[in-house]
């Protein structure tokens, strides 16, 4: 299993781990931006957040793998603000997409992203270790 990483005395951070330490077969996604299967955006910061999180467990699944598997994230943002707007949505949003299972995170503030109007954009590392229910 992979092993949440908290040192002792730190202040347990919400939404996200401060490491992660794991052993088994790396999965990684390229940066997943919040379109559909068709190249279309919804309007909005969090509508297309939700999507990159759906478009992030079906490439996952196609791995044998499940949100719980997830290590790191990283999401690129043109807005910050928006990203911090919402913090109960986001939150809610991201435990329907990908349960209650926080990995490593980051977040940065990029000035825009190679798709147009795309709002963010989604790096994941997922690792299935010999312990998991996956198949490889």
């Amino acid at each position: 299993m992979n092993t949440i990483l908290q040192p002792r005395g730190w202040k347990r951070p919400k939404g996200y781990a401060n490491g992660v330490a794991a052993e088994g077969r790396l999965v990684f996604t390229s940066g997943i931006v919040g379109w559909d299967e068709a190249g279309n955006f919804p309007a909005g910061f969090l509508p297309q957040a939700e999507q990159a999180l759906t478009n992030i467990r079906a490439i996952l699944a196609e791995a044998n793998a499940t949100p719980a598997d997830l290590v790191r994230l990283t999401w690129y943002v043109v807005d910050i603000e928006a990203y911090l707007s919402s913090p109960k949505e986001l939150g809610r949003i991201y435990r329907t997409c990908l349960g209650d299972h926080f990995p490593a995170m980051a977040v940065i503030e990029v000035t825009r992203l190679v798709e147009k109007r795309a709002l963010l954009e989604i790096e994941a590392t997922a690792v299935l270790n010999d312990n998991s229910r996956h198949s490889s």
